[in-house]
């Protein structure tokens, strides 16, 4: 049986504005439990099934005495990211050695929280036993496993206010025994334990584990900072956020669940999120509580996005997936893009509320920052709305999103009125320009042919006509930023009054062609200046600097006696191509579309941003995607109904660096040979309309989720039956979900007693559609259903 979640539009749109607050927080998190257990489902179904099975026989039996103690272990920061190794690349599972196996170390946990006895063995790797949530066993040699004993006292399995002190945890190897203190909170003899972080202020409280026991990392016992240091750091963060963003510190008290410290970078901050471990920020060490505090707000955007993307389809697949971010020095695929945009709306209602509460340079510098991010968003939009084919629910997103960022800048210069802002806006948009030059000139290609063609039109006296075709490398590697040389004229911009006069900056690019900040400094100026063909030299710069060397190499020899003749003038050329260019010529040679046609498509691509045009010009599309150039209109940062196209990325591997934006795009396919774990999902199909029963509109998704079970074996031989009833037969291969039994409870969300209510649609009549349906059996949402996708 299939389950609803019902996702309302005014919840769909706090979404999209950028918050949610606790409610939606609520909901997604119980939405991405659902996709840990199917994905639990399916590895039990795969080749690595028979490593997972003891361990999820384990969590099965937890869940029987102590639901929360399972629902905290599913819910954490390790779960998600085990089931994405288990299920996306696991080559040693016919030798012993799978992913599979490292789910026993989570089974530990949940016995140790419900002070159950268990029995389970647990691979050790490097010497080192890691239990994510507890701590790290060291010194254990070249053993390949350990066996973990659990061992609690004559009832208190599952007793309302036992713990882990409950316990006596033993490991066993083949070298010996090794007892964990009985407080696994406390540092002993070769063990390391997970420390909790603990803030509370005005009545919220965030308690956090600064998770440095899982799997995947590097062991950081030589961390620049220790758990004291964070804790005083983590409590200076929660006071700002709460006193200063009250309902997002909510929503951050609702979903976070844990710290992963990264090792620190030469410079700056690292920051990252995986998008299969909801709620969990990767941070190296922020120095000061307003970093962590931005760090927090930046990261939980990117899990809210990446829940969401779980229960709807923003974007669909086709067109080239290599585009242009402003906060990234490398091309993005069209989910990275959503996601960058999505977690900058956390730093600009950050910067918001500092730019309004500092004075003197504390209070400049945030005004800086506020307008430079204002700046990316907005770039950002106008990038989604032309390259990325939207949904309809993806277009309303955007929409919502972008009057988000209207609505912050109603005085229209980003940095509070007058000409202190005026001059503000100009020198970011100074600096946003060169960034994009230098970016087009590393990364993008022109076509040789169709470039070949323009020069022959030019020196012809012809129009131009279409724009050739172009090719965006991939990044490959670690990518580093535009440079030092940029870096320092970048700053210059914050005290400059003007840009470097055009006429000027052209004169030093026709002396050093192949110099990339000569370059950004002529796109700057152009488009400050308001220069015929400024977008071109923004948008298609490569194409320019091309076309300027080709002409200049190929000019006759002049006469003997005679001066030399003069280079092409690149603002020339810039305006001779956005003059005379009716859209993109894919093959490179003759027009795009004719007169007609073009004027038909004109509309659609004049819907940008009023200040800045559509931000590219003949991007590698077809004039029937919108590229056909004019004036821009419309109020703002509007997003087309037809968007453009797009395609669902290959996830490239994440390196983190000084920018905290998650790499991993919602909605995109695992890489080559990589197998996926989102087909286990039923297909987000989204109903926009009345909702059925409840008389209110809503974004319906119909999403497989795991039905409740009493026991594991009697899913295997295809029969599953629910602790309180209501669910008939599943078999194996066939997709199940939640039954909506008459009035049964939903689990309470993260720190909360039984009453959901706050949660988005609780509370519905017998046998009615709510507002959340999952896991409705509050006894037993922990199954081994069957689920095929």
């Amino acid at each position: 049986m299939i389950g609803p979640y019902v996702l309302p539009d005014d919840v769909f749109d706090a979404l999209a504005a950028g918050a949610g607050g606790r409610p939606a927080v609520l909901l997604l998190l119980r939405a991405r439990r659902s996709r840990n257990l199917l994905l639990l489902r399916r590895a039990l179904d795969g080749p690595c099934g028979r490593a997972v099975e003891p361990a999820a026989d384990l969590l099965a039996g937890v869940e029987r005495v102590d639901p929360e103690a399972a629902r905290s272990v599913i819910d954490g920061p390790a779960f998600g990211t085990w089931a994405a190794r288990t299920l996306g690349d696991c080559p040693a599972h016919h030798r012993g050695g799978c992913a599979g196996r490292d789910l026993a170390a989570l089974a530990v946990l949940a016995a140790v929280r419900a002070a159950r006895p268990a029995r389970v063995t647990v691979p050790v790797r490097e010497g080192r036993l890691r239990l994510p949530g507890l701590g790290t066993v060291t010194g254990l040699g070249e053993v390949p496993e350990a066996l973990v004993v659990v061992e609690a006292p004559a009832g208190a399995e599952g007793a309302p206010g036992t713990s882990a002190g409950s316990c006596r945890v033993r490991v066993l190897t083949a070298a010996g025994e090794r007892v964990l203190p009985r407080d696994p909170s406390r540092p002993g003899h070769g063990w390391q334990p997970v420390a909790v972080l603990d803030a509370r202020h005005r009545g919220l409280t965030l308690r956090l584990p600064l998770e440095t026991a899982t799997p995947e990392l590097p062991a950081l016992e030589t961390a620049s900072a220790g758990p004291a240091a964070w804790q005083d750091l983590l409590r200076q963060a929660w006071e700002l956020l709460v006193d200063n963003h009250p309902r997002r510190a909510e929503e951050l008290a609702a979903g976070l669940n844990g710290i992963v410290p990264l090792p620190a970078p030469a410079r700056g901050v690292a920051s990252a999120t995986s998008r299969h471990a909801f709620g969990t920020v990767l941070t190296s060490w922020p120095a000061d509580p307003e970093r962590l505090a931005l760090t927090l707000l930046h990261e939980f955007q990117h899990s809210k996005l990446s829940a969401l993307t779980d229960l709807v389809t923003l974007y669909e697949s086709g067109g080239g997936p290599r585009l242009y971010a402003p906060w990234r020095p490398d091309p993005r695929p069209p989910g990275g893009l959503l996601q960058g945009i999505y977690a900058h709306l956390g730093d600009l209602a950050f910067w918001q509320e500092r730019s309004g509460s500092r004075h003197g340079p504390a209070q400049a510098d945030a005004a800086w920052r506020l307008a430079q991010t204002r700046a990316h968003v907005e770039r950002g939009l106008t990038e989604a709305a032309s390259h990325v084919r939207l949904t309809a629910l993806g277009t309303r997103f955007l929409e919502r999103l972008a009057r988000t960022v209207r609505d912050g800048d109603r005085d229209g210069t980003g940095a509070g009125g007058g000409s202190g802002g005026e001059r503000l806006a100009r020198a970011v948009a100074r600096v946003q320009a060169g960034d994009e030059a230098v970016w087009r000139l590393r990364w993008a290609a022109a076509d040789d042919t169709g470039t070949e063609r323009l020069a022959a039109l030019w020196r012809a006296g012809r129009p131009a006509g279409p724009l050739p075709a172009e090719d965006v490398r991939a990044a490959t590697g670690a990518v580093v930023g535009p440079g030092p040389e940029f870096g320092r004229w970048a700053a210059r911009q914050r005290g400059a009054e003007r840009a470097r006069p055009a006429r000027e900056a052209a004169d030093a690019v026709l002396a050093e062609p192949h110099r990339a900040q000569g370059w950004a400094e002529l796109a700057a100026a152009a488009g400050e200046e308001d220069r015929p063909g400024a977008d071109v030299l923004r948008a298609r710069t490569e194409l320019v600097r091309d076309l300027c060397v080709r002409l200049t190499a190929r000019q006759p020899a002049p006469p003997p006696g005679a001066a030399p003749p003069r280079p092409p003038d690149p603002l020339a050329l810039a305006a001779w191509l956005a003059d005379t260019a009716v859209g993109t010529d894919r093959s490179g040679v003759g027009p795009a579309a004719d007169e007609e046609g073009a004027a038909d498509r004109a509309p659609q691509a004049r819907r940008a941003h009023p200040t800045r045009g559509s931000g590219r010009v003949g991007r590698g599309q077809p004039a029937e995607a919108g590229r056909a150039p004019g004036p821009a209109s419309g109020d703002g940062l509007a997003v087309p109904v037809e968007s453009g196209s797009g395609e669902a990325p290959v996830d490239p591997a994440r390196s983190p660096g000084a920018d905290p934006a998650a790499d991993e795009a919602p909605g995109a396919s695992a890489p080559p040979g990589q197998a996926d774990p989102r087909p286990v999902l039923a297909p987000a199909r989204t109903e926009h309309g009345a909702h059925r029963g409840a008389g209110r509109p809503s974004v319906d998704v119909q999403v497989g989720a795991p039905a409740p079970v009493e026991g594991v074996r009697r899913v295997q031989q295809g029969v599953v039956q629910g602790a309180q009833g209501g669910l008939g037969p599943a078999g194996r291969g066939q997709r199940s979900g939640v039954a909506e039994g008459p009035g049964a409870p939903a689990p309470p969300g993260p720190g909360r007693g039984p009453d959901a209510g706050d949660e988005p649609g609780g509370g519905g009549a017998p046998g009615q559609k709510t507002g959340v349906s999952m896991s409705q059996n509050a006894r037993s949402p922990l199954a081994k259903t069957s689920a095929t996708g």
